[in-house]
């Protein structure tokens, strides 16, 4: 999922946009950005409840913690919109976005601003809602596509809130990885063979000493049953 804002109505002449991510752009962005920082979006919860021949959420009252990606001209909206709509089947709608922290260095005073976020909804064909949790956990450990495997998007995204957002709650995700490390251990496999090529390093909130690894490159990856995030 991304969200994106623009500084004024015409990003076609240059103008700077802010996408806001909470899946995969965590910490696969595919796009490259001018600077990053992490904040949260109120009215909206992180779920696994769609799937995707493409790619990888629902309405819910909520926090959902991400990031948000400062770029500038279409390039990046052209590919989310390929990404997220055309392929991912969403739809997007008008959210405010919180960074944790103001910063000089992002141009952010703290407030949040306007962002148009990209979510998914039981509208489309994609969408599987909710089921128990171990079913969710099988599926993503039983599936993968030209993007990678599910667990490699499950177990990247767990490893972003608690490397960059330590204090952020999300028992929904964790409790969904424990599952799914339970089930690949039992199935012999290692959680490293499932996990691909290690993404480059990024630098977030530079105002303070945090880092995560990311990858900067566009990619047609896309994996054959991807669960997305959710707006509730």
């Amino acid at each position: 999922m991304a969200a994106a804002q623009a500084d004024n109505n015409n990003n076609n002449n240059g103008a700077a946009v802010w996408i806001f991510g909470y899946g995969s752009l965590c910490w696969y962005p595919g796009f490259q950005y001018e600077k990053c920082i992490t904040g949260y979006i109120r009215g909206y919860v992180r779920r696994f409840w769609q799937g995707n021949t493409t790619h990888r959420g629902t309405l819910e009252k909520g926090i959902t913690w991400g990031c948000a990606f400062k770029v500038t001209g279409q390039l990046a909206l052209d590919y989310l919109k390929q990404r997220e709509c055309t392929l991912g089947g969403y739809q997007t709608d008008y959210i405010k976005f919180f960074p944790r922290k103001a910063s000089e260095w992002s141009g952010i005073s703290g407030q949040a601003f306007p962002a148009l976020v990209y979510i998914a909804t039981p509208k489309n064909d994609l969408w599987i809602g909710e089921e128990p949790m171990v079913v969710t956990a099988r599926q993503i450990t039983q599936c993968q596509g030209p993007s990678g495997h599910n667990v490699e998007y499950l177990i990247r995204l767990a490893i972003f809130m608690r490397e960059e957002l330590p204090g952020a709650s999300d028992e929904h995700l964790f409790e969904l990885e424990g599952l799914v490390r339970r089930f690949v251990a039992e199935a012999n496999v290692t959680i490293s063979s499932l996990l691909g090529s290690a993404p480059r390093r990024i630098r977030r909130d530079s105002h303070e000493e945090v880092r995560r690894h990311v990858s900067f490159e566009f990619t047609a990856r896309v994996p054959e049953k991807k669960l997305r995030c959710l707006h509730i």
